[in-house]
């Protein structure tokens, strides 16, 4: 059933008429840095009569006069004046961030319009020093995307994550403007290791989660920007902790034309697994090492280089689980023994070449090619011998907590052997043009894709003797165990094939940008078309050439009022053309001539800025409309995508989210989160059901604070909670016939800081430490409350009863962590 479009607004509305007024004044904020790119507290920032302090992370905000000039003073006890010079418009929200030099400077004098670029594109920016402190199991710039708005994840081993309907699949990720991939493989959140992005190495990061702009590339879902920084001076920072530890240093020339940055990285989520119900022997070991190099070789002219070498390696020998479920009066367990191990391997090798030419003033020129090859391997033998039964709950008794009489018994074989080697070339193009109040984009791309793919993987289950057949065997007669069983035994599960593919991809699209005036409002538009060609060839399969044209379009408008409101529109046809993956069905077997899946986007928009307690807050609230056809479905398992390969349905995606942030504690920023999501597919006209990523509702809390009277001692909160997914029905399973939701998700993550070096405190820091800008030690603590999330169930048959039992496969539970952070 969809939602009353009607009701949705009528919400928007209550909520934006019942904010309070702001004055007709500017707002100018930022953080200030030293010259080695340091926080600077305690600045004193006077303007017209008004003063304030920058916080201990050198941010500060001050109230100024509109339409007129203001000087603005920055002063501290250690550092040079600096002076600016600005004229803002009525409730102009102006960034202006500054370093503060040896010397004095004295700034000329700066015309200022409305430069809410991010604002008015409905783009979400997140400050890299959030991302450092923030805990989470998986920390990153993924664990902060968790709790924000229309993102949804319920496994907190992984850094995948879903929004506003979509699939892990179904979201682009750049770095300093080169996509960036990963491995293909990998099945479970455990698995995953590092996240390619470096969270020592970011310098700024754009999230938008729908209605993006034509520059963007082909995906339904969602786009996260993120650029590395370029160091000023050499520096280094530190940390280490039970879960691994990180390195990155700054380096620069002496004629300051070439910098590099670059981070080492070592993650053992050992710590984490062994929390799990089944005892295991788990030697994982995941590294990178990534560098950013720049060179600048004349006013004009800048090259970059991004490279990553990753190395994952997975050993998991499973020993012993036992998982008890049911009821009070009813309780019951599975016992399971294993034999047999698994031994993955993911390799990854990435390579980007960049530069930069300004032609002239308004024209800038992009060259990027870039390379990424990956070696992938999983193998795996594992027998488990289950137990099925109820527990003895007789207080005192020897057998107490185990299985004491069995209801089932059987055992599962797994095996796979599969390997893949992919390699992906691209070479693209890219203009900006400015011309007065306009902005030309323009951007040509070839890709090339190579794959070369073996799978072979089965499971053999059996039950009480009895060797269960495939779902998608019929059987003539089947009266088991009363009437044995004569034809050929086959496993559960069979999947075997072999694929080399090359897929060639031309991509581009043109995009105009203006601002401007409509009345007495400041307006802002957008409108781009994207093309996509792409053809599949392989050995023994031929595939049409096929091609996409996606048009798009946002509207921004700033009306003159009292309040600092904007409102959006934004929209337009998006595409995804098929990845490897997305090609490959259930068998394995590549399907070439899969088409691009198709979505619309609408999405309805507001931010609006306000003041409470005399501090700033925003409130970001977004209703959106997805109507999706030629919809490839898929499950999902753990992490495990499996594509149905044909275009045989088609989907929606509807709801509402809201995000409320600011300085609930003052110096400080935090945000509350609420998102309402639906979307069902109708697969061959049987009918609406819920998608794999259906989640309902979603309530996200990052929350910062500080000790008033020891403001060393800092307390950092990422809670998240979300609704059931249909992720509990049994594998291959008809999903119109299994639609079971697993439990609601949640989870609060608490980490406790100590901060022995600062800016306030390295003056009297000596011996060993006085070289130290910054020394903090912190205490994590993951799933706060010990709550058992589950990520699947493990179908267990009891072949007397018939029945089905579904066993919650759990996630951690509580762990704690020691983490010591070090900046030089």
């Amino acid at each position: 059933m969809h939602l009353n479009v009607n009701k949705i607004i009528l919400v928007l509305v209550f909520f934006w008429a019942t904010a309070l007024t702001f004055g007709q004044n500017a707002k100018i904020k930022g953080i200030i840095l030293d010259e080695k790119q340091q926080p600077v507290a305690n600045v004193n920032i006077t303007a017209s009569g008004g003063a304030t302090q920058s916080n201990d992370n050198g941010y500060y905000t001050i109230v100024v006069p509109s339409n007129q000039k203001v000087t603005v003073v920055f002063t501290h006890i250690s550092l040079k004046k600096i002076t600016v010079t600005l004229t803002l418009k009525p409730k102009e929200d102006y960034e202006l961030n500054l370093v503060m030099k040896n010397q004095e400077e004295q700034m000329g004098e700066v015309i200022v319009t409305s430069k809410n670029r991010k604002r008015v594109q409905g783009i979400t920016s997140i400050e890299p020093e959030m991302i450092r402190k923030i805990p989470g199991a998986n920390p990153g710039v993924e664990n902060i995307l968790k709790s924000l708005p229309g993102v949804n994840s319920n496994n907190e081993l992984s850094s995948q994550y879903a929004v506003r309907g979509g699939n892990y699949d179904e979201n682009l990720v750049y770095v300093n403007e080169i996509e960036v991939y990963r491995p293909f493989l990998i099945r479970s959140g455990q698995q995953e290791g590092l996240s390619f992005t470096n969270t020592d190495l970011i310098q700024n990061i754009d999230f938008s989660a729908g209605g993006f702009q034509a520059k963007f590339g082909d995906k339904l879902s969602s786009v996260l920007d993120i650029t590395y920084r370029k160091p000023t001076q050499f520096g280094a920072t530190m940390e280490a902790s039970f879960l691994g530890g990180s390195v990155a240093v700054d380096a620069i020339s002496q004629n300051k034309k070439w910098t590099a940055i670059t981070g080492v990285r070592y993650r053992n989520n050992s710590l984490l697994v062994q929390s799990q119900e089944t005892q295991s022997n788990y030697t994982p070991s995941f590294a990178d090492v990534q560098t950013n190099i720049n060179y600048q070789a004349s006013a004009k002219w800048q090259w970059s280089f991004l490279g990553n070498i990753s190395q994952n390696k997975y050993q998991y020998q499973p020993l012993t689980r036992q998982t008890n479920f049911g009821t009070i009066d009813s309780p019951m367990a599975l016992s399971i023994y294993y034999e047999g191990q698994e031994k993955d391997k993911y390799d990854t090798y990435f390579g980007a070449l960049k530069t930069t030419f300004k032609a002239t003033e308004n024209f800038t020129l992009k060259f990027i090619g870039s390379l990424y090859h990956t070696l992938e391997q999983e193998y795996f033998d594992i027998f488990a011998q289950y137990r099925l039964g109820e527990v003895d709950t007789n207080i005192g008794s020897e057998t107490f907590g185990d299985v004491a009489f069995s209801r089932g018994i059987g055992s599962q074989l797994n095996h796979a052997r599969n390997d893949l080697d992919a390699l992906i070339v691209n070479t693209e193009v890219k203009g900006f043009h400015d011309w007065k109040e306009n902005q030309v984009e323009w951007g040509v791309k070839y890709t090339r894709e190579s794959i070369r793919d073996r799978i072979v993987e089965w499971e053999v289950i059996d039950s009480a003797g009895f060797s269960i057949n495939p779902p998608v065997v019929i059987l003539p007669k089947n009266d088991q165990p009363y009437t044995p069983y004569t034809g050929p035994l086959v496993p559960y599960q069979n999947t075997r094939a072999t694929n080399y593919n090359t897929i060639n991809r031309f991509s581009g699209y043109a995009q105009w940008s203006r601002k401007g005036t409509l009345g007495s409002s400041e307006v802002w538009y957008n409108a781009g078309i994207r093309m996509h060609n792409w053809e599949v060839s392989g050995a023994d399969i031929t595939s049409k050439s096929q091609m996409t044209i996606s048009p798009r379009a946002q509207f921004s408008i700033k009306p003159n009022w009292q309040k600092d409101m904007v409102f959006r529109l934004s929209g337009g046809l998006y595409h995804q053309p098929p990845f490897y993956r997305e090609l490959r069905d259930a068998a394995g077997v590549v399907q070439p001539d899969v088409k691009a899946q198709q979505s619309v986007h609408l999405v309805l928009g507001n931010d609006f800025n306000f003041k409470l307690w005399n501090r700033p807050f925003k409130l970001v609230s977004e209703l959106y409309y997805k109507s999706m056809t030629n919809v490839n479905t898929y499950t999902i398992d753990n992490v495990r995508i499996r594509y149905d390969a044909s275009n045989n349905a088609k989907a929606y995606a509807q709801g509402l989210d809201f995000r409320l942030n600011g300085e609930f504690v003052p110096g400080t920023e935090s945000w509350f989160s609420f998102g309402y999501l639906k979307t069902e597919e109708n697969s061959n006209n049987r009918g609406y059901i819920a998608r794999p990523t259906d989640q309902l509702l979603k309530f996200g809390l990052l929350f910062q604070d500080y000790m008033p009277n020891i403001p060393s001692v800092k307390l950092y909160l990422n809670l998240v909670y979300n609704t059931g997914l249909p992720g509990g029905s049994p594998s291959y399973a008809d999903p119109y016939l299994y639609q079971n939701r697993l439990k609601d998700y949640r989870r609060a993550d608490v980490g406790f800081s100590k901060v022995l070096i600062d800016k306030n405190t390295k003056k009297i820091a000596s011996g060993w430490f006085k070289d130290f800008k910054e020394l903090a030690i912190g205490v994590e603590i993951f799933n706060l409350f010990d709550n058992q999330n589950a990520i699947t169930n493990t179908w267990v048959r009891d072949v007397y009863s018939k029945n089905q039992y579904a066993i919650p496969n759990y996630m951690t539970t509580r762990v704690f962590n020691i983490k010591l952070n070090a900046r030089l």
